[in-house]
């Protein structure tokens, strides 16, 4: 089956390059453009994609309150938010909103198509260049308590937490805890069923934001970035 997709922005050049870019992939068809917000939740419950890439400024709608009315008429759908550095503060928000992830405009092409199919697939995509940026300087005091699940992890489960806020994907947790790649997969299912979490997306914004691993690598002073991650 092909992967559905909605390209959602305001400038008609740009939808049409996106078009042209997923034209060529056998198993990527665009059903469908919307040019601002309210079109983009129009057009997304009438054709039902997969995936909708989302610009986030856009005129009568913005792509944070139409990722909200699509994911409210549609949890199965996956939002893939379109941004640039400059649009930092709307990132964190969009991932809030409950998007799958985020691409830069200027990421290369092979790049956009590889998270779209990664999305498409049920996982989460964080786009490593700028994730542990946004999600450090959105994420600060007042914080939320952490959810009562929490205490139900077990110390394994913790450590793995750990590393998906750190950007790392199963392979890489597999790697560097010596376990196969479905014992990973079967913690990070235990992980997200009890605390209620959707995806690798809401595990890091969970993390940051109530400061789970403040003192770990991602602490103050640490590196924004993991090489590779």
């Amino acid at each position: 089956m092909s992967i559905r997709v909605l390209v959602a922005d305001d400038q008609s050049m740009v939808r049409a390059g996106f078009r042209m870019l997923l034209a060529g992939e056998k198993d990527i068809e665009v059903v469908a453009e919307a040019g601002d917000g309210l079109e983009a939740v129009s057009k997304a419950a009438r054709f039902d994609p997969n995936i909708v890439l989302m610009d986030i400024r856009m005129p009568e709608l913005d792509g944070l309150q139409a990722t909200q009315r699509i994911l409210a008429a549609n949890p199965a759908a996956r939002i893939l938010i379109l941004t640039t550095f400059d649009l930092d503060e709307y990132i964190y928000e969009g991932l809030r909103a409950g998007a799958s992830g985020f691409v830069l405009k200027d990421d290369p092409p092979e790049q956009l198509i590889a998270a779209i199919r990664t999305v498409a697939a049920g996982d989460a995509l964080l786009s490593p260049t700028v994730t542990k940026r946004v999600i450090k300087q959105f994420a600060r005091p007042p914080r939320p308590e952490p959810p009562k699940g929490l205490d139900e992890l077990t110390a394994r489960e913790r450590e793995i937490l750990r590393l998906i806020a750190d950007g790392l994907s199963n392979a890489e947790i597999a790697q560097e805890l010596y376990i196969s790649d479905t014992t990973v997969k079967t913690h990070v299912t235990h992980i997200f069923q009890k605390l209620g979490l959707r995806d690798r997306v809401q595990a890091v914004v969970l993390a940051y934001q109530t400061g789970l691993f403040e003192t770990d690598a991602l602490g103050p002073g640490a590196p924004d970035e993991r090489p590779g991650g």
